[in-house]
């Protein structure tokens, strides 16, 4: 006689909130080492509309790159201290939310390099509240 099958019930929102998450990613991905125009809604000092802290960079979008939360693909602009708002720069890693869907691109001037740690360092204040890693390939 077989084993009896196990059933296992699956909550259909973490499969579709993973399933967003992979998409977003292979989106992000395709970024990588390029140099995509850049708008900033949220230039470094102002304040997140919702939350109330201060961008301590500039951060914004990829207009017209959809994302699987519906809106643009974001992106932190590293390397520089004057607030901006548009640039193009390279992508040279992606924020990888493992508990949100909101995906980022980290992009710098021209041969500006940045460690792990310098990356992690400049957007804690807002990844501070999301399980995030860097994906740099």
């Amino acid at each position: 006689m077989p084993p009896p099958k196990l059933e296992i019930e699956v909550d259909p929102y973490i499969m579709e909130n993973q399933s967003r998450q992979k998409k977003t990613l292979e989106i992000a991905r395709e970024f990588l080492g390029k140099k995509p125009p850049l708008i900033f809604d949220r230039p470094l000092g102002s304040k997140h509309p919702k939350h109330g802290f201060v961008y301590e960079v500039n951060y914004g979008y990829v207009p017209g790159v959809i994302a699987s939360d519906g809106e643009e693909l974001d992106a932190y602009y590293l390397g520089t201290q004057e607030s901006l708002e548009k640039v193009d720069g390279v992508v040279i890693a992606i924020i990888h939310r493992e508990n949100d869907d909101d995906d980022k691109l980290i992009v710098v001037p021209d041969g500006v390099e940045l460690s792990d740690d310098e990356i992690m360092k400049s957007i804690n204040f807002q990844e501070k509240f999301f399980k995030s890693v860097i994906v740099r390939k």
